[in-house]
């Protein structure tokens, strides 16, 4: 998933809300959401431990890739592609479920 498209459906969800409810989803939000950009300096400075894995939840594949190695570091630059992808996906993903908790009721179609 591209950053626009990450950007606009958040902003989606949240335009779909009044705003206390639009600041309460900013701000849970803000709590669980994590930086691809901060995951790529994980990735390259410690990623043939799957630290980055772990940092965003993918704890099965962190610890394939600290056994590893990173894949003898190949996973570690296969990563350097992916793992800002990964991390917007669970981030939309966290925000489903705070509009959803928010709301009472999913956002309108889902783009993941």
């Amino acid at each position: 998933m591209n950053r626009l498209l990450y950007r606009n459906e958040i902003f989606n969800m949240a335009n779909a809300l009044d705003e206390p409810d639009r600041r309460q989803f900013f701000d849970e939000l803000a709590m669980v959401e994590k930086n691809p950009v901060a995951l790529y300096g994980w990735n390259i400075w410690l990623g043939f431990l799957g630290v980055d894995r772990f940092i965003v939840g993918d704890v099965v594949l962190g610890v394939l890739k600290l056994i590893t190695l990173g894949g003898l570091g190949i996973w570690q630059i296969v990563d350097c592609f992916l793992i800002g992808n990964r991390a917007r996906t669970k981030n939309l993903l966290h925000a489903y479920e705070i509009h959803t908790h928010i709301s009472g009721m999913p956002p309108a179609e889902p783009l993941v």
